[in-house]
Formats: structure tokens, sequence, C-alpha cells
């Protein structure tokens, strides 16, 4: 089986962070998805409000950096969240988990932060904005110049 989702979008409202008993932190937060296309000659657009959730560095630097109407690229994992409302009615939703993230735009852009993102957060994808978001990972690499003992860089 495979569960993998990417979005493009903004966050519809700032990141709510909170640390579970064992220090883990955990941010919540939602992303509009906007759809454009054409329709009998009509351009409409239709956007997706997509609850997402942060976990461990990756929420406490999304908590930092970003804030609602931030851009970013997510991609991570859809999973089905199910309870009972208070009137006994069973209700459920999708969300998606964040393994990765890109924020995009420029530093006006994410929060009231100047700096830089940084990087080097595990599996998490956080580099500065003035660098190219797409990058090819498939670039000419001369092979013959690495010894065997060594690694090639990708």
């Amino acid at each position: 089986m495979f569960n993998k989702i990417i979005l493009v979008g903004h966050l519809s409202k700032n990141i709510e962070l909170r640390y579970t008993q064992g220090g883990s932190a955990i941010g919540s937060s939602a992303i509009a998805v906007t759809r454009k296309y054409t329709l009998n000659n009509e351009k409409r657009e239709e956007t997706c409000f997509i609850d997402i959730t942060f976990f461990g560095k990756s929420a406490e630097i999304a908590n930092q950096y970003l804030s609602k109407g931030s851009k970013l690229l997510i991609e991570g994992r859809l999973r089905q969240e199910q309870w009972t409302d208070n009137n006994g009615q069973n209700r459920s939703k999708h969300s998606v988990s964040v393994e990765n993230m890109e924020m995009l735009g420029g530093p006006q852009q994410q929060g009231n932060s100047n700096q830089g993102y940084g990087g080097g957060y595990g599996n998490q994808n956080f580099h500065n904005a003035s660098k190219e978001v797409y990058q090819d990972k498939n670039a000419d690499i001369d092979v013959d110049k690495y010894d065997s003992d060594e690694t090639i860089p990708f």
C-alpha cells in the first residue's frame, strides 16, 4: 500500500503548538489549497481546507517561521480521524500528517522573522526561500571522479 500526499497552499490559521507529557512537540494548523479551472469558458476556482499536523522539531520550526497566510509545500500521509460527537453521532474527517515541508515565498511572508530558515532538521526540507524550491536531482554528475571508497552524491 502507498499513502503519500503533496499539497501547495497557504496556512489558513496560525499553528497551535502543544507538547506531549514526554516533551514531543505537536503543531496543528490547516492549509488552503486552491484549484483554478475553466468550465464553459468561465474561469472558476475551488478551495479545499485541510487540517495538517506537524510533529517534533518540524512542529517547532513551523511554529517559529510560519503564520496564517504563509505559503508552503507539504508532503505527508493522509489519515482518517473518527470520533463520536456530543449527540452520539459517528463523525470522521481526513487530515494530513506532515513528513516534509518547503517554506515558499520570502522571509517577509513567513511570519515575523527576517532570518533564514536553516537546515539539517532530519527529513525536513527547510531552506532559505531565496533558493530554488524545486532542484533538479537528475543533474549531470561525473561518476568517474569518485573512487570506489566514496559514495556517489545521489
